[in-house]
């Protein structure tokens, strides 16, 4: 604005009301940028008014469930199902240090103190079963693991809707068959006279009886379980990818990177806080692999490679009632697992910056 004008402006407000209701409202108007407030400085204008209000915690939980009360309404079944299933059937870990009898009791049962852990080390099938229980998790995490991320960037990666549909419609399925029948399907393939046996004699090999031989039990066991859970556990990375923002992969085609290296400098990066938490879940379940998939498909001649801590403890527990010894093994089970999951989780916010809490 000139200084002539600002003269007139200031001539004119310094007027009367009388002139100033004759003056067009063009010449009193000036074009004012509105002050925006600092976000710390708002921030902080909340802080002095919750302050001053002198609001507790409980009134302020009273005020934020009245509030959300609906989605607390939707909590409720899940916080029931923890609270029943979860937490109240701890109270049954005090049979781990007892001589327990479903007669008598938890609070009629002789105590034991830690004899029920000290048997299960001093058992003569305790390195057997540790050992075979380390190698199986460690080679399911090792080929398993890896397998829905490298599934997930495949399906990325395929231009055509349609097709892309039917290969994840196709990579779910097994997921959803039953157990049995997976375990069905693999002793019926790998018999005498099964599918692979008849490929094998066609190219000239001899026919093999791959579940009577030890040391194959544990290729079938990582395969299929690769098989079953690839596609499954794809979805978490294919949402985690669907959050990528296109315009990464656009300026990187225009600088020139190729497919490979869209992957691996923008796919890759954006998925590693996903697979960093879902690892350290996975490491901190190191201890369970679950007895119904090798009582399934386990027989005396691969005791030796397919027994571990979970079949072992089903047999004493359910087959011979020893209901402490079973409990006291579960309980060891936990504890080892709650270690690996602290010290990995530690280890992964210390290198990586991400962590379960």
């Amino acid at each position: 604005m000139s200084d002539r004008s600002c003269r007139k402006r200031r001539h004119v407000l310094s007027a009367g009301p009388f002139l100033r209701d004759r003056i067009r409202p063009e010449v009193l108007i000036l074009k004012k940028e509105p002050i925006k407030k600092r976000k710390r400085d708002v921030d902080m204008n909340k802080v002095k008014k919750n302050k001053n209000t002198g609001e507790g915690v409980g009134q302020r939980l009273k005020r934020d469930i009245r509030q959300n009360k609906y989605v607390y309404l939707m909590a409720v079944p899940v916080i029931l199902f923890y609270i029943c299933f979860c937490y109240l059937p701890m109270g049954g870990l005090l049979i781990a240090f007892q001589d327990y009898s479903p007669t008598k009791g938890i609070w009629g049962s002789e105590w034991v103190g830690f004899e029920n852990f000290i048997d299960f080390f001093n058992d003569y099938q305790f390195p057997r079963l540790l050992r075979n229980t380390l190698t199986l998790s460690l080679e399911l995490i090792l080929f398993g693991f890896p397998a829905p991320i490298l599934l997930a960037l495949l399906i990325n990666e395929l231009r055509g809707k349609r097709y892309r549909k039917v290969v994840q419609t196709f990579s779910y399925l097994p997921h959803f068959i039953s157990l049995v029948v997976i375990c069905g399907l693999i002793s019926n393939f790998t018999a005498s006279t099964g599918v692979i046996n008849q490929v094998l004699s066609f190219f000239g090999f001899e026919p093999k009886t791959f579940l009577m031989d030890p040391k194959l039990f544990h290729p079938l066991f990582v395969i299929s379980d690769i098989w079953q859970s690839v596609g499954w556990g794809s979805i978490v990375y294919l949402s985690a990818i669907s959050g990528i923002d296109p315009g990464l992969y656009e300026a990187a085609s225009i600088d020139g990177a190729g497919r490979f290296r869209r992957i691996w400098h923008i796919t890759l990066p954006a998925l590693i806080p996903t697979i960093t938490v879902l690892f350290i879940m996975r490491i901190g379940n190191i201890m369970n692999l679950g007895y119904e998939k090798i009582i399934l498909l386990y027989n005396p001649t691969i005791m030796e490679t397919a027994d571990i801590i979970s079949t072992f403890t089903y047999r004493r527990g359910l087959l011979d009632a020893d209901y402490g010894f079973s409990t006291a093994v579960g309980m060891f089970n936990s504890l080892v697992n709650f270690v690996i999951l602290f010290v990995a989780n530690k280890l992964s916010r210390k290198l990586t910056g991400e962590s379960l809490w």
